[in-house]
């Protein structure tokens, strides 16, 4: 094999926001495989929130990248070189193997993916650890009942845009926080959200109250800070918070909470959860409940101009408009895709039996 190896490096740690400085890309020789492992050839790395406490040298669930290693993350990729009985040459595959061209595993942490229904980029995103997170965050912690209203925030990120959809099916009455008008049209319009508060109008109090009327029954909280803040201001007696991700503070200093009283007051059930240690169980579920079907959308919804789009939308999953799936393979020898993307309209299809 004449090609190299190409890694993105860990070269120094981000004092506040990251910057391109604080990496390396390096090339290799592709690596030699020895018995009881496979060669991938990595077609899709993911760029997830939870790298960037990765990154920092403190205590966390999970041990920092050492300075001068790959950095971590999820792949999706093909297997070139097989010394493993369970994986032949061709199998597409996910794994951990980091941001580099070329990675080896010896199968405990590959599993072998379907692509031929689902792009092999989905599998980083909603029928992957995204999908699995907004399951476990959304069922077993909100545990939402049809007509409660549910609150998502980072409504139009991988794993924002599943949990609203997973509202949807169960019934309730679903409120999106995003940022500009771009995302807010992405929730309302293609996600299907009944109602999104655009964070960056600048009227988030009021805003937020005209959006949930009848309070807050359950909120998937993924950014913290101010938005989080507000939020607890709207929560109804015996609520309920799935803690996914505080993004909003993971570059600055942690915002002072002022309402943090409501929890004791309306007795609200809060509970921050790390999706690996969920991930077979919500793989499997998610699975099942990924092969619903979606009712049909209406074709005469407008999008609101206010911060604000309250629409009326019938309960279900509702499909983004179809969009040209990603390539599987890359088009030239030393490309590397990062897949950031919800891929939304693949959730449908669920994840193959293994």
């Amino acid at each position: 094999m004449t090609e190299t190896n190409r890694q993105i490096l860990l070269a120094s740690r981000p004092a506040g926001w990251v910057e391109e400085a604080n990496f390396k890309l390096v090339e290799t020789p592709v690596p030699q495989i020895a018995d009881g492992q496979v060669l991938v050839r990595n077609h899709f790395l993911s760029l997830d929130p939870y790298m960037r406490g990765r990154m920092n040298d403190a205590k966390s669930y999970a041990a920092p990248v050492n300075l001068g290693d790959v950095m971590v993350g999820g792949t999706a990729g093909e297997v070139v070189e097989s010394k493993n009985p369970k994986f032949k040459v061709g199998d597409k595959v996910v794994g951990y193997l980091g941001w580099q061209l070329y990675g080896v595993s010896d199968g405990a942490m590959l599993m072998k993916v379907d692509d031929r229904l689902i792009p092999l980029s989905a599998y980083l995103g909603s029928v992957g650890m995204p999908g699995v997170t907004a399951w476990y965050g959304l069922m077993d912690i909100c545990a939402p009942k049809a007509g409660e209203t549910v609150v998502v925030t980072a409504a139009s990120g991988a794993v924002g845009s599943v949990v609203g959809q997973l509202a949807k099916m169960k019934g309730c009455r679903l409120v999106g926080i995003a940022g500009g008008a771009e995302e807010f049209r992405y929730v309302v319009d293609e996600l299907g959200f009944d109602a999104c508060v655009d964070y960056k109008a600048g009227n988030l109090w009021k805003d937020i109250k005209a959006a949930t009327p009848q309070g807050i029954d359950c909120l998937f909280e993924n950014v913290g800070g101010e938005i989080f803040d507000t939020l607890l201001g709207r929560m109804n007696a015996f609520s309920r918070i799935a803690l996914c991700g505080l993004i909003s503070q993971y570059n600055s200093e942690p915002h002072a909470m002022k309402n943090i009283g409501s929890v004791l007051v309306n007795r609200i059930k809060m509970q921050g959860f790390i999706v690996s240690e969920h991930w077979s169980a919500g793989r499997s579920r998610c699975r099942n409940w990924g092969r619903a079907s979606p009712p049909a959308r209406s074709s005469t919804a407008k999008p609101s101009p206010r911060a604000i789009g309250l629409r009326k939308r019938q309960p279900g999953l509702h499909r983004p408009a179809q969009r040209a799936p990603p390539p599987d393979g890359d088009t030239a020898e030393t490309k590397m895709n990062f897949a950031v993307s919800p891929c939304s309209p693949w959730l449908k299809q669920g994840v193959q039996d293994e």
